[in-house]
Order: structure tokens, then sequence, then C-alpha cells
């Protein structure tokens, strides 16, 4: 049996620079590891079995195509996999497409197309540390270490990623124009309008609030001792402390 690490991924920020005429967005982003992590136990046999206290592993669990799948299928790989979950699931840290980027390094598949063809935050994930990213994902270029520590804070409730990329092309059609420092985040409180509650309480309370991805994470520089737990205006938010690569 093999263990692998499979670090949570945070988009310090992220522009959509444009959009292809097959519907993929281009951006430019910076993206950075984290102490947080998923780990990962590999053995002969088939199947993969999440466990952990995360939201959601039900689904993981009833499911034969999770990007674990694919990521074995790509590589022309047999495994049994155990997945300790720590990251949440839909919130915009990458947990899916590390678990396949460890997978992908596992099996020795290193080429940009092959783990492009999972999504677009897997190139970094294979490459990990802390990185530019453009075109769809797939050109990373590394950029040196620079640990800082940031404070997450989770709601209960996830953004779909293609959700709010259809609204960034919806607001875009009726003449909305994205800035700031993540193009998404307008998007994403309109696939979800509580985020921006939770936006406006971290910047009044805590301090600049800044989206993870497309959400629904949003993470503040340094750590702030807040505590595990807060109740917010849109109720429960999990807080985990941690530093990036």
């Amino acid at each position: 049996m093999i263990e692998l690490l499979a670090p949570a991924k945070l988009t310090w920020f992220l522009e959509i620079t444009a959009q292809r005429s097959d519907g993929y967005h281009l951006l430019r982003s910076e993206m950075t590891s984290l102490d947080l992590a998923d780990r990962l136990r590999v053995s002969d046999g088939d199947g993969v079995v999440y466990t952990g206290n995360v939201v959601g592993l039900e689904e993981l669990n009833n499911s034969d195509d999770t990007l674990i799948h694919r990521a074995l299928r790509v590589a022309g790989r047999r495994a049994h996999v155990e997945v300790h979950k720590q990251i949440p699931l839909g919130g915009g840290l990458g947990g899916g497409s590390s678990n396949a980027a460890a997978i992908l390094r596992w099996a020795g598949v290193n080429d940009v197309e092959s783990a492009a063809s999972l999504g677009g935050d897997v190139p970094f994930c294979v490459v990990g540390g802390r990185a530019l990213v453009t075109g769809i994902g797939e050109i990373v270029e590394p950029r040196a270490a620079n640990p800082t520590p940031v404070t997450l804070f989770l709601p209960t409730f996830g953004v779909n990623t293609a959700a709010c990329y259809r609204a960034f092309d919806e607001m875009v059609r009726e003449g909305w124009r994205p800035s700031g420092r993540n193009h998404l985040l307008d998007p994403a409180c309109r696939v979800a309008p509580q985020l921006r509650n939770l936006v406006e309480w971290i910047g009044a309370e805590v301090g600049e609030p800044i989206l993870a991805g497309s959400g629904s994470t949003v993470f503040v520089e340094g750590h702030h001792g807040v505590g595990n737990t807060l109740t917010t205006s849109v109720g429960q938010v999990r807080v985990i402390e941690t530093v990036t690569a």
C-alpha cells in the first residue's frame, strides 16, 4: 500500500481574459498549494472509498465516475483507492482535482494534455507549489515559494463551478464587466446569493475577503484566532487556519 498526499489549491487571484470558440474560458491566475490536504491510500484491487468528516461523501461513494476513477482510466491503471477527505466539496479548493493529480503522479503520468483532460485545475495540482497559471489551466509556470498564513471560511453551502461560469457568461452578455481580484466573485454571488452576505460579514468583522476559485470558500490573509466555527449571517461557518506554499 502506498500513501499519497493531495494538497488543496488556493487561487490567489483569478482573471478571466477571454473565451475560446469552443466555450472554454482563458484565465490568468496565481495558484498555490495549501497545508490542508486529503490522504490517499493506494493498494491492489479496484474501487474508490471516501472517508472523513466532510459533507457530500455519500454521493462520491455511490459514484463510479469520480475524478479518481477518471484519472485511473487516463493512466490505464487499476487500483483500490481509499481517500480520507479533509478538503471540503464544492468549496473552490480543488479537492477533486488534487485527488486526480495525486493518482496521475503515482501512475507516472505527467503530461499536461492528460491532466487537462480531467479539468482545468488538474495540471496545476500535478505540479503543486506556487505558480502562474494561464490558458485554460494547462500552462503552469512555477514561482518561488512564499509561505503565507491564511484563514479559510467554509460555509455549509457550495457553489457549482459550471453554474458559476454560466453566470459569468450571462452577466457579460448583459453588459457587466469583470473586475477585482477574482473575476468570479459576482457570478458566484449570483449562483449563491447568500455568498454575498458572507463576504460582507467577513469584510466587516475579520479582514479583506477573497473568494477561493468559484467559491464557496472565502479566505483572509493571516491567522486571526477566531476559532473553529463561527455563527454568521449565513449560519455556521467552519474556519481553518493553514499556510500556503
